[in-house]
């Protein structure tokens, strides 16, 4: 079990189908940041509770608003002009590298937040994947919701 957050994330971002889960939740409008975030509490055994998920949200919604979806946005805007222009490529992975920090520093406020909720009080499976994902959860595939749980959690 990984300790914090970073490394759970990162750790779980690499095994086999996770990335590609990842990227079409998140082309649905899911924060992946939150859902990394909701399968680390799962694995951890912390309680889900209403007012822990709105904590998360407040953190996640204004960096993610205001931080990292403009820098994906140019990204984005730059991919199809980077492939013929080569100084703009270098450019367009200096800011993928960028956004990966922003996502970082995301991850690392979330964090911070949940090291005083308590481990291991959980007696059945949290759903904190549903929890964190319930405003987008119509646009949602839930198999990858379901398929990043499996993964995280080993069951």
């Amino acid at each position: 079990m990984c300790a914090d957050l970073w490394s759970f994330a990162l750790s779980l971002y690499a095994r086999p189908g996770v990335e590609a889960d990842c990227l079409r939740l998140q082309e649905q409008g899911a924060d992946v940041c939150l859902l990394l975030c909701g399968a680390w509490l799962e694995q951890r055994g912390v309680v889900l509770k209403l007012e822990r998920v709105q904590a998360l949200r407040q953190i996640a919604r204004p960096w993610q608003t205001q931080v990292v979806e403009p820098l994906r946005q140019v990204r984005t805007q730059w991919r199809a002009m980077a492939q013929q222009d080569a100084q703009l490529r270098v450019l367009r992975e200096r800011l993928k590298a960028l956004e990966l920090d922003a996502e970082r520093a995301l991850l690392t406020r979330l964090d911070a937040l949940v090291q005083a909720w308590p481990t291991g009080e959980a007696t059945d499976q949290q759903p904190w994947l549903e929890g964190l994902a319930a405003e987008d959860a119509a646009n949602l595939d839930h198999d990858a919701l379901h398929r990043l749980r499996v993964v995280a959690t080993g069951t």
